[in-house]
């Protein structure tokens, strides 16, 4: 029996044969493993690029804090040597044994130090 041609099967005539079909699925499959493996590969990258980035900063950051420790401790010595000298100056001082001790909030009290802003009533046309 001749096998006849129908317009209406188009499932065949769409479909590549089975052997070519196999073949364009392995290209595809071969092209998608090469697209990840590249992906994978710049992924990679820029995770080693962010931990050096960020393996840069922390030796910055510790060389910051080393620094500022430094400068903690040249600033505690010199505040122990102006209070040594404070303290052996205080027997002495004419100034400090003329006058009479008074609290700290008279001796330097806000109103003592008050500059009026220019905005004040008292400064108004």
């Amino acid at each position: 029996m001749p096998h006849s041609s129908d317009s209406s099967d188009s499932s065949f005539s769409r479909s590549p044969p089975p052997g070519k079909q196999d073949s364009s699925d392995d290209v595809r499959k071969v092209q998608r493993r090469e697209k990840n493996r590249i992906a994978a590969q710049k992924s990679r990258q820029r995770q080693t690029q962010k931990a050096d980035t960020l393996h840069l900063e922390s030796e910055d950051l510790e060389k910051q804090n080393a620094a500022l420790r430094k400068e903690i401790k040249q600033l505690t010595e010199e505040m122990k040597y102006f209070t040594s000298v404070l303290s052996s100056h205080e027997p002495l001082c004419s100034v400090l044994a003329a006058s009479t001790p008074s609290p700290p909030e008279v001796v330097y009290s806000a109103h003592a130090f008050h500059q009026p802003h220019v905005s004040s009533p008292r400064f108004q046309p």
